[in-house]
This record gives C-alpha cells, sequence and structure tokens, in this order.
C-alpha cells in the first residue's frame, strides 16, 4: 500500500476497505478529521490554535463542504471509518458518513504523525506498530488542554517504542514537522502523563517493545475527539483513530529546514 496514489487509496475506503492507514501512501500527508456544526467551529479553531501540538490545523473547508484544498476526493466515503458523537456519546462507527453528514458542518483536516513516520524510517527509527500491523496505541493523559469557549478536555497522546539509542535521532527528525505534532512530549515513564497500563491503550491498539525499547509519545491528533467527549457537543463526526484522511499535499510541504 506505500506505492498507492491518495486518489487509489481514497478510492479503496469508498468502496468499503477498513483498515489503519498507517503506512500507506508514502510521501503524501495523512490528516485527522473534525467535523462540527458551523455554530461550533470557531471553537473548534480556537480551541486548535490553543493547542498547537495537537491540534495542528492544516485545512479548514467550506461550511457544508465534503473536499478542501489539500483534499480533492470526498470527506463523507473516502476515508476508512468515520466516529458519530452526539451530545458529546459516540453513537456510530460507520465507514460511509453519506447518512450522517449535515449542510451545516465545517471539517477541519489536523495534521497527524503517520506523517514523518516513513522519515523515522528512512533514519532506522524503528515503527514498531507498522512492524506489528497494529493501529498506534493512543492514550489519554492527565494533562489538560487549554479550554476554548465550549471545548475543553485533556492531552491524547500517541507512542512508539524504539531502543532508547534512537531516541534522540526520533526527536530530530520529528521536531522538523511542527505541523504534524513535531517533536515527542515525553520519553519514558508512562505514569508521568497519567498512563496506568501501556497494554491498554484509549484509542488503537498496544504494540509490544522490544528489548531496549523506550516509549516515546508524541501528541496525538485525537485530542478533539477526547475534548468532545469531555465538553459534550450537540452533533461532531471524526476519522476512527489511526484511519485518517490521505490528502493530496506532500510530507515534504511540512518539513522545516
Amino acid at each position: 500500500m506505500r506505492d498507492l496514489t491518495p486518489a487509489d487509496a481514497r478510492a479503496r475506503f469508498r468502496e468499503g476497505l477498513r483498515t489503519p492507514t498507517a503506512g500507506w501512501c508514502d510521501g503524501w500527508t495523512q490528516a485527522n478529521l473534525v467535523a462540527v456544526p458551523e455554530e461550533l467551529a470557531y471553537d473548534v479553531l480556537l480551541f486548535a490554535q490553543r493547542n498547537p501540538r495537537p491540534c495542528p490545523v492544516l485545512d479548514v473547508g467550506d461550511v457544508g463542504a465534503t473536499a478542501t484544498r489539500i483534499f480533492d476526493g470526498d470527506l463523507r466515503t473516502d476515508l476508512p471509518a468515520y466516529r458519530v458523537f452526539v451530545d458529546g456519546e459516540l453513537v456510530a462507527e460507520v465507514d460511509d458518513a453519506r447518512e450522517h453528514w449535515r449542510e451545516d458542518l465545517v471539517a477541519f483536516l489536523i495534521g497527524c504523525s503517520f506523517t514523518f513516520e516513513d522519515a523515522l524510517q528512512r533514519a532506522g527509527v524503528p515503527v514498531r506498530h507498522v512492524e506489528q500491523r497494529r493501529n498506534v496505541p493512543m492514550y489519554r493523559t492527565d494533562r489538560p488542554c487549554r479550554s476554548a469557549g465550549r471545548m475543553s478536555g485533556p492531552l491524547v497522546v500517541s507512542m512508539r517504542p524504539m531502543p532508547a539509542s534512537q531516541v534522540a535521532d526520533a526527536v530530530r527528525v520529528t521536531a522538523r514537522y511542527p505541523a504534524v505534532h513535531g517533536a515527542p512530549v515525553h520519553v519514558g515513564d508512562p505514569a508521568a502523563l497519567g498512563i496506568a497500563d501501556l497494554d491498554a491503550p484509549d484509542y488503537g491498539e498496544a504494540v509490544a517493545l522490544g528489548p531496549g525499547d523506550v516509549p516515546v509519545f508524541w501528541a496525538c491528533g485525537v485530542t478533539p475527539q477526547a475534548a468532545i467527549a469531555a465538553s459534550r457537543p450537540a452533533y461532531a463526526i471524526t476519522h476512527a483513530p489511526g484511519h485518517m484522511a490521505i490528502t493530496d499535499a506532500r510530507d515534504s510541504d511540512y518539513v522545516v529546514p
């Protein structure tokens, strides 16, 4: 799947393929989706502006639009899986969101750490969830985000274990991608983030640590979903964690020299 174009990948998802997208479409940027009614859109935008590490905004659609400048597809059908929230409760997880999409929705595309995984691998840093063919593990932390209007909630992090000797390389590589979460927010003891058990992620799947591995944590674009659950807005549609929007932007568009 690494050699597929975004259009090819989106066509497969439109036909019903449901799969995490880590390792798909090398060189093409992946993004988190958050779509909310227009009356909540400013609060989401402000929440993202106040919490840029977990919520780096790559693009925002017009009201009711099902495509954006960097996503030349249909946001209702061209992701592998979606979540539908009503009053903050998860009420459905579907692979086609057309019957749930509303004309007043504003779609946000938020940077995803899958974007820098190819660069990590090229630097010789292992990406364990790709090796193990699992969804990346994600955890709610005890660190609160800055609130914005009606939006508040905890920081969510993704975790990639790696040998301690390669952590510096991972920091160096990912720091060059600030628009897709940048450098790690924590290395080592998960308890420092309020995470009790690495084998019980809140989203995604647990991955096995190799001998000598340490857990490394990045701010995660699932943070808005945790905020939706905490803040309980009337309505929202998101991607299912790990099942991303594959955009027409290039990873190289977001590299800082």
